[in-house]
């Protein structure tokens, strides 16, 4: 194992995606995660697209770099040899809605008395406590409750759904996080059980929206959708060039403007009495856009790139998958790798994020697949027979 997590060990029984990917972020930097699934269809994250012949490509990376073994904690035996992996590991990961794995004979003071020195990471869609805490949840929940959604979108148009389920994303950051700073306070405080994280993938969306709520409070604004404007800076938008390509400008800085209009040939623009000042872009926005809008349609995008580049004007094109993977920075950098898979040969991913000068992360292995490593850890590690191995799958414990 290599990275700045070696040594730390995450037994990790959550299911779908923002638990798991907690793990899966601190596995990249080197912590030993044990991936644990029920017997037969495993996690449901590989029920979901995209598939190859069957074969689940999302799991494969959001569970990479981790061992995998199959167990039914819900059965006696299956508790029994949950309760010897405990005490091996620094980390618990779960997701279950509240008063789960108590019902499963695992309350917390069972936990502490066996390992007392864990961090349990509890991932739910409302948190431990308060009237929604039995609800179930999905990403798109969390996005629309947060607020996210709504402020989405064009404002004549339904609220707008990205493309990708972002708040497992945020809540998979919001994981690791907290477990970083778990494991610091149990490390400086040897004499102290480990902590509890009670993490709500709702109040994970919610705080990353971060000023709306003293924006409510103090200006009484309820911040609604715009569309691609910036609701904060102007101009601030999506541009269609000439040539049918877009680019995203945020000019948020009176000196980036300034050159912006420089770039596009409309060096008058920040003399105008409606556009002095960012507050005044903002409050005028839909006719600076007009003008700006109008300058970049008359450009092909590489000429366009060429002045906002010398110019040094912040922009970006709005690229899809293939082109990142022709993109030469991308590729300088190597932000994609390939990494080994027993079913497919090799398989590209993110590389690593983010990146240390002296004890880089890495990408070892794909995600397991079902029950991979029941040998290495049930009879290797804890010491059963093969035949008593053979015995808990007949039972499906395992």
């Amino acid at each position: 194992m290599s990275g700045p997590l070696a040594g730390i060990r995450i037994l990790d029984i959550s299911t779908i995606i923002a638990g798991p990917w907690s793990s899966t972020l601190l596995a990249d930097l080197g912590a030993e995660v044990l991936k644990v699934e029920l017997p037969g269809a495993g996690d449901g994250l590989r029920a979901l697209a995209p598939h190859k012949d069957g074969i689940p490509l999302w799991w494969k990376v959001t569970n990479r770099n981790k061992r995998g073994i199959s167990l039914d904690l819900r059965k006696p035996a299956g508790k029994a040899l949950f309760e010897q992996l405990l005490p091996r590991y620094d980390v618990l990961v779960e997701n279950f809605r509240p008063g789960t794995l108590d019902k499963w004979g695992m309350p917390i003071d069972r936990m502490r008395e066996l390992a007392p020195r864990c961090v349990v990471l509890r991932v739910t869609g409302f948190g431990q406590t308060g009237p929604y805490k039995d609800r179930p949840g999905f990403a798109r929940v969390f996005e629309a409750m947060s607020g996210l959604l709504n402020i989405t979108g064009d404002p004549d148009r339904p609220p707008l759904h990205a493309g990708f389920p972002i708040a497992d994303a945020v809540g998979g950051l919001f994981g690791a996080l907290g477990i970083l700073a778990a494991l610091r306070h149990r490390d400086a405080n040897p004499d102290l059980p480990a902590q509890e994280i009670d993490l709500s993938m709702l109040e994970a969306m919610w705080r990353v929206l971060d000023f709306l709520p003293v924006e409510y409070q103090q200006l009484g604004v309820v911040r609604e959708r715009n569309g691609n404007n910036s609701q904060y800076s102007g101009p601030s938008n999506v541009y269609r060039a000439k040539d049918g390509r877009w680019v995203t400008i945020p000019a948020s800085t009176q000196a980036v403007f300034e050159r912006l209009c420089q770039a596009i040939g409309q060096p008058l623009l920040p003399a105008d009495p409606r556009f002095l000042t960012n507050p005044d872009r903002v409050r005028n926005r839909a006719a600076l856009d007009a003008v700006v809008g109008q300058a970049i349609s008359a450009l092909d995008y590489e000429p366009l790139a060429d002045m906002l580049e010398k110019h040094g004007v912040a922009f970006a094109p709005v690229q899809n998958t293939a082109d990142i993977f022709a993109d030469p920075h991308m590729q300088a950098r190597q932000a994609i790798i390939d990494v080994p898979d027993s079913d497919l040969g090799s398989l590209a991913m993110q590389a690593v994020v983010p990146r240390f000068s002296a004890t880089p992360g890495e990408v070892r292995y794909s995600g397991p697949s079902v029950g991979e490593h029941n040998i290495e850890v049930f009879c290797d590690e804890l010491g059963l027979t093969e035949a008593e191995l053979a015995e808990l799958k007949a039972q499906n414990v395992v």
